[in-house]
């Protein structure tokens, strides 16, 4: 399995725990790389733009409280970015949202907490049927 992940500085340190927890993943690592603060805009931008290339399906992305990055990568065509604190949200978001990235608050969940959000999202599938038709609606 192939992801892109990124963050800002808020979320480098989980960001590198999950990539070393992880390691059946193959990780497309899009930024940052340290603590420094940066701007979380540049890396949603570029993870969303690797998944609308094709160069990975689904995404990971994490900052301090989920939003402003799931913001600025919802804002490209096709990417449906859902933050989660609870795996079950997780789940949710792939079953009924057809999400293609994870967005993680760091600040407010542990790293034992990151892994089963994760696994939640990677185990989930779309369930299409009725879901399919709202997914639909969602691009303008």
């Amino acid at each position: 399995m192939k992801l892109s992940i990124g963050c800002d500085h808020a979320g480098f340190e989980l960001k590198e725990f999950l990539k070393s927890i992880f390691t059946d993943i193959v990780w497309l690592d899009k930024g940052c790389y340290s603590l420094d603060s940066v701007d979380y805009p540049d890396f949603a931008h570029a993870v969303a733009r690797s998944i609308e290339s094709g160069e990975s399906s689904m995404g990971i992305l994490i900052c301090g409280s989920g939003n402003g990055i799931s913001i600025a990568a919802n804002k490209h065509a096709g990417i449906r970015a859902a933050i989660a604190w609870k795996p079950e949200l997780a789940s949710l978001a792939r079953q009924h949202n057809d999400a293609n990235i994870l967005s993680l608050p760091a600040r407010f969940i542990t790293e034992q907490e990151a892994i089963e959000i994760v696994k939640a999202f990677l185990e989930a599938k779309f369930e299409g049927g009725r879901h399919q038709k709202r997914v639909d609606k969602i691009s303008c």
